[in-house]
């Protein structure tokens, strides 16, 4: 069946375009989701008006038991979701049937994050074997930006483009430009402040040399780390972990660490720059394992039998 055989996927697509300027990849594969939920759908005697909450629930099941990832059944989801807005605001239907169901990509795949005593060992990591001073300078920049990436949950293009006017040390605070060069406010810990101290006071002018930059963080010679460097760097003070880290790792980490120990979403998705709560919410499992386990441990039902 071809969208344009049927009405309602026809309108739909164009609402994608023309309204919501949706590229023409992301409509595609919109197009093929919602075609087959149609197919679906025709084989249970239903139509895309008519289908009913259960009939979305069952449909991601089906997904699910012929071995579709997760990722993909939230894809799939989601354009579902854009199908049922647009039929609500076309006034074709009256209730919406994927209200309230998750997202499975959500609660399939989750981040992968290091315990806390991994945290601990790979922030002891960069050390230098070498008393050379542009040797120990390199070394207390890296721990420097570790506790950085773990404090703040900072992505590698923020920690290497963050300048040393952004930092406001005395306030125990750094201004991050984020995606969209959005600005946020990112807290620091002692261990941050402290890190970043020890780099400040002499190391940072031993890479500098003799040239200037407005960078916090620099390589040898005064030069921008890049991305890879980053990346580099984490790996090889994560050794002692038995872990491959990796500063996405630390990000989540960061955010998993606090959510364990009962910091809010809205919180969380500050911190992190996260544009939409829903992308933080792949942290709720954590905040719901927090909730049953403090419930267990007081509500004096929780036990009965």
């Amino acid at each position: 069946m071809s969208s344009e055989a049927n009405p309602v996927i026809s309108g739909f697509l164009d609402y994608l375009k023309v309204e919501k300027g949706l590229a023409a990849l992301t409509v595609s594969a919109y197009a093929t989701d919602i075609r087959q939920f149609s197919r679906f759908l025709g084989a249970h005697k239903r139509t895309l008006i008519d289908a009913r909450r259960s009939d979305v629930r069952d449909f991601l099941e089906e997904l699910f038991s012929n071995s579709v990832d997760g990722r993909s059944v939230g894809r799939k989801l989601s354009a579902l979701r854009h199908l049922y807005h647009y039929l609500l605001l076309d006034r074709l239907i009256e209730h919406d049937p994927t209200l309230n169901i998750d997202s499975p990509k959500h609660w399939k795949v989750l981040p992968k994050s290091l315990a806390l005593e991994e945290v601990a060992a790979l922030l002891e990591g960069p050390r230098s074997a070498s008393g050379h001073r542009v040797a120990q300078a390199i070394a207390r920049r890296d721990r420097a930006m570790l506790e950085v990436l773990y404090a703040g949950g900072l992505r590698v293009s923020e920690v290497v483009g963050v300048n040393l006017a952004d930092l406001k040390l005395d306030g125990g605070y750094l201004v991050v430009r984020g995606k969209g060069d959005k600005e946020r406010i990112v807290p620091l810990g002692k261990g941050a402040q402290q890190a970043l101290s020890d780099y400040l006071r002499s190391s940072r002018a031993a890479l500098l040399g003799q040239k200037n930059s407005t960078l916090l963080f620099l390589g040898r010679g005064g030069c921008k780390l890049t991305r890879q460097r980053v990346w580099q760097m984490v790996r090889l003070a994560s050794r002692g972990t038995g872990r491959r880290a990796s500063p996405h790792m630390l990000r989540h980490s960061c955010a998993t660490h606090m959510v364990e120990n009962g910091a809010d979403l809205r919180t969380v998705q500050t911190i992190l720059g996260h544009a939409d709560i829903s992308t933080t919410q792949v942290y709720t499992h954590l905040a719901l394992d927090r909730l049953k386990t403090v419930y267990r441990k007081y509500h004096p039902r929780a036990k009965a039998r």
